[in-house]
């Protein structure tokens, strides 16, 4: 990811970001998120952005939006460009990348599905097109037997099987066995971190694997913020916004970050559909949540179950008396965050025609629209310029351009290494 930040998101950064240097003190005067989302709402409204409040016309603009924003306050937040860039200076020193909702790559899950509760800034270390493959987000509890966490590492590892991400909070017990395990079998990880994302990118269980692109950590905190509870809270609706479906594993009854996040999804923001352990030992906690609506795990056995699962709809509640509930697929609610997209091209989105015959599953469903699309290719293109094309991880597209060689549908050139339709390169000849 590019390491320049653009002038909105340096904006951003300095009136919502403490910008943590060293044993600097953060200022207490940052906007809010919800004081944030009144100036960018009223900057929106007024054809104006974030950036124009470091431009020359910035003092008029302050004093235009003094009823949103305290003047002196927002002046003090954009006068810390010193600090700004001393930050900015670590966070690359670190691998550290930063995104704002103002820039085109920010998470397209995150901003099509949290809207104005997507965190203003996310900061992340490791390849960020991991973030839009979707995957199965495993959560539970802190302090469990070694049963459950072996039960934890075999979902991990099942998923990696399955060629899907397995998306989960970095914590200590239940969060880290279902990455380790994914990342022991060779699959892909989401990390949402509520705390100490420099710590965990410096961490040298890490760095083979952020090498690898096969491991994303991010965080809507501070890279040098320390333990918070509210954090904690907070960061369990970016887990479920990036995932396909989520597997509580463990959790306590009314107490502690898993049953809150879980009861959040549950009760109202029904993102995804949640299931809960089904095996060994029931707990009060697993029992209640399935009352609210979660679902007993179907215990996949094979890779091609556990795509089952995550292809289950969630309803959603909201219809009115002349109205079926509406049930919507991710990649549905994808597709329609990309029309929406500033600047998306017609035909670039995985949608499925309606005249297709969709294929046995989910997973061979996305292929056939993979072919379609890459058969067109007019260009030679690298396995990196495909995964961005197609927003997915640099091994998910390898290995469906292997494939699609072994099909006779792409030839592969080399130096360097580039692949080009076979249709195209028939009419070269």
């Amino acid at each position: 990811m590019n390491t320049s930040l653009p002038p909105n998101t340096q904006a951003i950064l300095l009136l919502t970001a403490p910008l943590i240097a060293g044993r600097s003190d953060p200022s207490a005067e940052l906007l809010s998120p919800g004081e944030y989302n009144r100036l960018a709402r009223i900057l929106r409204d007024n054809q104006c952005q974030p950036a124009d409040l470091l431009g020359p016309n910035a003092g008029e603009l302050i004093k235009k939006y003094q009823s949103v924003v305290d003047g002196p306050r927002m002046e003090r937040l954009l006068g810390r460009g010193f600090l700004l860039s001393q930050v900015i200076e670590r966070w690359q020193a670190r691998a550290i990348w930063v995104v704002s909702r103002a820039d085109s790559n920010y998470p397209r899950r995150l901003k099509a599905r949290l809207k104005e509760d997507a965190p203003p800034i996310v900061y992340g270390c490791g390849d960020a097109a991991i973030l839009e493959t979707g995957g199965l987000a495993i959560v539970g509890s802190r302090h469990v037997d070694d049963a459950l966490m072996d039960y934890s590492e075999g979902i991990g590892r099942l998923a990696a099987g399955a060629r899907r991400t397995a998306i989960s909070g970095g914590a200590r017990g239940i969060d880290q066995a279902a990455m380790r395990g994914a990342l022991q079998a060779g699959g892909s990880v989401v990390g949402v971190l509520g705390d100490s994302l420099e710590r965990a990118a410096l961490n040298r269980d890490h760095r083979d694997v952020l090498m690898e692109e096969r491991l994303v950590l991010i965080s809507p905190y501070d890279p040098a913020a320390g333990f918070n509870v509210g954090h904690a809270m907070q960061r369990n609706k970016l887990i479920y916004a990036l995932a396909d479906a989520a597997l509580v594993v463990s959790s306590d009854y009314e107490n502690g970050g898993t049953w809150a996040g879980a009861v959040e999804q549950l009760e109202k923001l029904r993102l995804v559909p949640v299931y809960v352990r089904s095996n060994g030992e029931t707990e009060k906690g697993l029992e209640a949540l399935q009352r609210m609506g979660a679902l007993p795990w179907p215990n996949p056995g094979t890779p091609e179950s556990l795509v089952e699962a995550l292809s289950v709809q969630v309803q959603r509640k909201g219809g009115t008396s002349d109205q079926e509930q509406l049930s919507f697929s991710v990649r549905q609610e994808l597709e329609r965050a990309h029309e929406e997209e500033p600047g998306a091209q017609p035909g670039a989105s995985l949608s499925l025609s309606k005249n297709v015959a969709a294929p046995a599953t989910p997973a061979e469903e996305l292929f056939a629209k993979v072919k379609e699309l890459l058969a067109q290719m007019k260009t030679p293109k690298t396995d990196a310029e495909v995964a961005v094309d197609l927003q997915v991880s640099k091994s998910q597209a390898k290995e469906w351009l292997q494939r699609l060689v072994n099909e006779g549908v792409l030839e592969k050139l080399s130096k360097p290494a580039r692949y080009r339709s076979a249709k195209t390169a028939e009419q070269l000849l």
